[in-house]
């Protein structure tokens, strides 16, 4: 395969011009749509789709991973010093003469520019929330809820995140980066979200949904859990671990398979690999694969009896049917990525619904109070 630098800066403008140019649409079709409506309803729709673009992104992204496209282009920010994989076309065929099956072909190459190119548009638009935020201060005060630091730390986090992908590229698929650059894009769905709740006009808010402290307790204790059980189920994908168990309600066979949990969850290590550069056995991926399994046993049920919890109260009985649908969704996409050999779209899946998930408890958070 043909050396080339990991880092590249030179297509830098070029990648940030195409991400600006997709960012237009969005902003062009929060303006038009809400052209009459004042600034502050437009801001608060834009919050709204950037959101959900970068609910999109979460996708595409696991798409990226699962297609093994993650390396598709070996340097960052653009494939092999270029702007897209047009330019870089004799590279990636030479990389792929040399290894037919390895990580660089034209169809990953364009995979991962693509979740490039979306991710700095999802930037640029974040970059405009915290702008706008800022315009607006000391404007109208009465009639917003939400400060600009807010947008401000969004934009920082998203800062991160890019740094997270730079280095999932440079570091050859590192499982710990990976697996932070996963849980980094939840946190960015929880803080756009929040946004989202904070940036009405006074004039269309409703006063925070009263409930009980117990329940409370138990919506804070399901998301900590939650979040719990995504780090360990990126742990499972970054690791490949999904099949080392390809039956269910036991894993080969056995109630208690043979397994390494020294080795599966050594944290920081290459990927295939242990700290000590050994080849990582198949019963350390078994240990990974399981304990994702059995911490299921727990986080679903109590999803469940959350879901039950906030239906009886008549103002949290929509995302209550949210978060009892989004829990059957990752059982069921859970369950098929075990028996049916890990399909591609039940994977997708299954990465959209804890996504889905973090976003149902965080509204749900955002909109409640003590009772």
């Amino acid at each position: 395969m043909t050396a080339t630098a990991l880092y590249n800066l030179s297509p830098l403008a070029r990648l940030m011009l195409v991400g600006l140019l997709l960012a237009l649409g969005p902003l062009a079709w929060v303006w038009y749509q809400h052209r009459r409506a004042t600034p502050l309803r437009r801001l608060h729709a834009l919050t709204l789709l950037t959101l959900f673009l970068t609910f999109d992104l979460l996708m595409f992204g696991a798409f990226t991973r699962l297609t093994d496209s993650g390396l598709g282009c070996p340097d960052w920010p653009g494939c092999y010093g270029n702007a897209s994989p047009i330019g870089a076309n004799a590279d990636i065929a030479a990389a792929q003469s040399a290894m037919p099956s390895g990580p660089v072909t034209h169809g990953k190459a364009w995979v991962e520019m693509i979740h490039r190119y979306l991710a700095t548009s999802v930037g640029v638009l974040i970059l405009v929330l915290a702008v706008a935020a800022w315009l607006r201060r000391g404007r109208n005060a009465r009639q917003q809820r939400s400060s600009p630091w807010l947008p401000t730390l969004t934009l920082l986090w998203v800062c991160i995140q890019g740094a997270f992908g730079a280095l999932t590229v440079t570091m050859k698929l590192f499982p710990a980066v990976v697996t932070l650059h996963l849980l980094g894009g939840l946190v960015l769905l929880a803080l756009l979200c929040v946004q989202v709740v904070r940036s009405g006009p006074l004039d269309r808010a409703v006063p925070p949904i009263a409930i009980a402290t117990g329940l409370r307790k138990l919506l804070w204790l399901s998301f900590a859990l939650l979040a719990l059980q995504v780090a360990l189920g990126g742990w499972v994908s970054t690791n490949y671990a999904v099949l080392a168990c390809t039956d269910f309600p036991m894993c080969q066979n056995s109630w208690w398979p043979p397994m390494d949990f020294r080795q599966g969850f050594e944290v920081w290590r290459e990927l295939g690999f242990t700290g000590s550069g050994e080849h990582i056995n198949f019963s350390a991926l078994t240990a990974i694969h399981y304990v994702h399994r059995l911490m299921a046993l727990l986080v679903l049920p109590l999803l469940g009896v959350l879901a039950w919890r906030l239906y009886r109260v008549p103002a949290l009985r929509r995302p209550s049917r949210w978060i009892a649908a989004l829990t059957g969704l990752q059982l069921a996409t859970g369950l098929s990525n075990v028996v049916l050999d890990w399909p591609l779209l039940a994977a997708v899946l299954h990465t959209g619904g804890a996504g889905a998930l973090v976003v149902a408890l965080t509204w749900t958070a955002a909109v409640s109070g003590r009772q």
